[in-house]
């Protein structure tokens, strides 16, 4: 039963604002209000005016409201509306074809209206927003403003304040999902914070206020958008479509971390950020926070996906597509800042992919600060507190992208979106590709939110997010497989060589807590099988099973999409690798073993700094302690007193996973030093040609088996390698020193790469 809109006695005037789109609705309103009027005995004085609200919350006629300002100032306003239910707003259910062509159910026309009041009654709800006066909204206005309104203000201001409180009325029926914003551009310029932004930029620019609000009108167009709950609805059958193309309708993910997010985006301003991997990352995210009635998410994407189709829904599901460069345009930095507060100040919960971590080989790589810099400037400039950043690592058993993401590592371009590589992308999607699993990381909390421009604090934060996302990233069936069969290689494993490797691993993770995916059941035979069909159908592997046992491998010319899936877990075995690649460097050492294998963890984080996000010093060594601790206590008294010691542990040391984690690596590095040694000394090195040149000699390496892995040629690892060499100080030009340095270096590479053969070769079984 609707709740009455009509007040006490008390109030002596009403003014009742209908949202009607036409004389149905108008006289439903109508009807509902006289009767209800005569049950509540109301005798104040009553005023009736239609504004046509909700079929377009963004211009609404605010015109109408003029007899408003001959009203007395305590005369109550109340905005009223008449619901109409669909089955869209029934659980499961979804817009349909015919809802696309002949209208928008939820905004019937006058025909359709007068069926469903004869035919369905029960789908027409009337409902009232939260009441004022004229005089609070005055005063509303008043404080935003910092001046008194002119009267197109107020009006204008009335008409917007009748919107959300009947957008919040609504949501009690349909739910907290299509909780939007209304009228933010006309919010934004109203504000005096803004106003006053403006006049400084004018002063600075040289242009007029009216020229940088005519440009503020085109920019305030371009990047805010219009979500609206009818397509809200379209977007979330397209995301519900796009995430079970070729996975498995239900979205692993934790119930009560999601109750955690949930309750984190209603008290504090809050950003999810995505470990993005495949565009499938954001229909599945959004998907299931829709499913879990979350607010819609406004996620921050670049204008290159605002293609003709994809641009036109997303911009009305709340997608903000910024441009990729506006680094010379203050306007619109100004614009995007006060905008992005204005959303943290509502909570509206923003969300973007982890920027510069979307690694083209599978891992977690550093950040880039662009999107967290507007945000944290935001913030800051509003004097935000508790602001939430949540990760949330998305992984897969496999993705349809990492043949494209191989192309590009060996040095082919990457293709330009559209809608026809969209359609193209969405087909390669139908094939099986396993599970998808969701896990949110505990959030990273600024109680004071730092400057954007100190780049200190935003790594701080960054490395952080990373952090977390990389602690709450699960091992899956896949990861493990491939990283066990690149590690063999070139040998193959048995069936049953294999699943004993991998139950070693998992027996490892349980021990260090690590998160498995919680459909990983070593003793489900079945799903291991499945899984394993998968691997091979989508070529991947290969299985033999001529032979008196199935035997399995990486596909020829599959290292490299085989690597991608490894790296997607490896930072979790990042630690034990550099400890079993110091043991062995401390088993020669002359003198001092126990100092030498300090030395070379420390030298083996420096090299692979480019790679993997680290612990401070002292607390990383600390884990590398830990992680010898759990095979042997006293290691270091052992270690100190006898370097042989060390290959004796080693030999304890199970599961060994240096060979199989960071061979990729260390072959990559060493190629680039290879073509930094061949360089004249007096010659700087370039990083384009230099990575050019990698890929040329990376081939040939490979050919004559200087490398062993296909996997160790690629744009990303090159590029890494040239920043490390140059962090060496060996790619400027020099005197004939330098020579010998580029030299020494290839050398440490190459003994290096020495140790991971003598790993893999322990490990390999017998």
């Amino acid at each position: 039963m609707s709740i009455s809109p009509w007040p006490g006695n008390s109030t002596n005037s009403v003014l009742f604002l209908l949202d009607a789109a036409h004389r149905v609705e108008e006289e439903y309103l109508e009807a509902w209000l006289e009767g209800d009027r005569i049950r509540q005995s109301f005798s104040g004085n009553v005023e009736r005016i239609v504004v046509p609200i909700a079929g377009a919350p963004e211009r609404i006629p605010a015109q109408n409201l003029a007899p408003v300002l001959q009203l007395p100032a305590d005369t109550l306003v109340v905005p009223v509306r008449v619901v109409w239910l669909k089955a869209l707003d029934v659980k499961n259910t979804t817009p349909r074809i015919r809802d696309l062509l002949f209208g928008n159910p939820r905004h019937p026309g006058p025909a359709k209206a007068r069926r469903i009041l004869r035919r369905h009654p029960r789908r027409a709800k009337c409902i009232s927003g939260t009441p004022a006066t004229l005089a609070e909204l005055r005063e509303r206005l008043r404080h935003r403003l910092g001046t008194a309104p002119d009267d197109e203000q107020f009006v204008d201001f009335i008409a917007g304040q009748a919107s959300i409180a009947l957008d919040i009325a609504e949501r009690r029926l349909r739910g907290s999902r299509y909780k939007v914003p209304r009228s933010v551009a006309s919010t934004l310029r109203s504000r005096r914070e803004f106003t006053a932004a403006l006049q400084e930029l004018s002063a600075a620019s040289g242009k007029s206020a009216a020229e940088l609000q005519a440009e503020a009108s085109k920019i305030f167009k371009e990047l805010i958008p219009t979500p609206q709950a009818f397509w809200l609805d379209v977007n979330y059958v397209f995301n519900r479509m796009v995430s079970s193309l070729g996975y498995k309708a239900e979205i692993v993910v934790d119930e009560a971390d999601l109750l955690r997010v949930r309750q984190i985006t209603k008290q504090h301003p809050a950003a999810i950020l995505c470990t993005h991997k495949t565009h499938v990352d954001f229909p599945a995210l959004n998907k299931v926070l829709f499913d879990h009635d979350f607010p819609a998410l406004h996620t921050l994407g670049g204008v290159n996906m605002a293609f003709t189709g994809l641009g036109f829904l997303a911009r009305r599901a709340g997608v903000i597509f910024i441009r990729r460069s506006f680094q010379d345009d203050p306007l619109y930095k100004l614009i995007l800042r006060h905008y992005i507060g204005y959303l943290m100040e509502k909570h509206f919960p923003l969300s973007w992919a982890f920027e510069g971590t979307r690694s083209r080989v599978g891992k977690l790589m550093p950040p880039k600060f662009g999107i967290l810099k507007y945000v944290i400037e935001a913030a800051h400039a509003n004097e935000e507190r508790k602001l939430h950043i949540i990760p949330v690592a998305m992984n897969y058993d496999l993705i349809s992208d990492v043949h494209d993401y191989a192309r590009e590592q060996a040095g082919i371009r990457k293709r330009p979106e559209s809608l026809a590589w969209f359609l193209g992308y969405l087909r390669n999607l139908r094939r099986p590709m396993g599970q998808i699993y969701m896990n949110f990381g505990e959030p990273v909390v600024l109680d004071d939110v730092p400057s954007g421009d100190d780049r200190h604090a935003l790594s701080k934060v960054a490395l952080q997010v990373g952090v977390e996302a990389n602690r709450v990233t699960p091992l899956t069936l896949a990861s493990l497989a491939t990283m066990l069969l690149l590690g063999s290689a070139p040998r193959a494993l048995t069936r049953h060589e294999l699943a004993t490797e991998i139950a070693k691993l998992v027996s490892w993770a349980h021990a260090r807590r690590i998160r498995i995916t919680r459909h990983f059941r070593l003793d489900n035979e079945v799903e291991l099988d499945a899984l394993a069909q998968v691997l091979v159908d989508n070529g991947l592997v290969t299985r033999y099973d001529d032979g008196p046992e199935e035997v399995y491998a990486i596909a020829p010319r599959q290292h490299s999409v085989a690597s991608y899936y490894r790296n997607t877990t490896i930072h979790h075995f990042v630690t034990k690798a550099i400890a079993e690649l110091a043991l062995l460097r401390a088993s020669v050492a002359k003198t001092a073993p126990l100092q030498s294998f300090w030395q070379e963890v420390d030298r083996l984080r420096d090299l692979f700094k480019f790679e993997f996000f680290y612990t401070p010093r002292e607390e990383f060594q600390d884990e590398v302690s830990e992680e010898l601790r759990r095979y042997e206590v006293d290691w270091e008294q052992q270690l100190a007193q006898d370097a042989e010691y060390a290959r004796r542990f080693l030999r304890s040391f199970r599961p060994l996973v240096a060979h199989a984690t960071l061979t990729q690596f260390v072959e990559a590095y060493y190629v680039v030093t290879v073509v930094a040694a061949v360089t004249p000394h007096d010659q700087a090195l370039d990083a384009n040609d230099c990575v050019r040149r990698c890929f040329a000699y990376g081939r040939q390496a490979y050919l004559r088996r200087r490398i062993s892995s296909e996997a160790s040629i690629g744009k990303l690892l090159f590029q890494n390698g040239c920043k490390w060499i140059e962090n060496q100080g060996l790619t400027a030009a020099g005197g004939p020193e330098l020579a010998e340095q580029r030299v020494q270096a290839s050398q440490g590479l190459r003994e290096l790469m020495h140790r991971l053969q003598q790993i893999q070769a322990l490990e390999l079984p017998v």
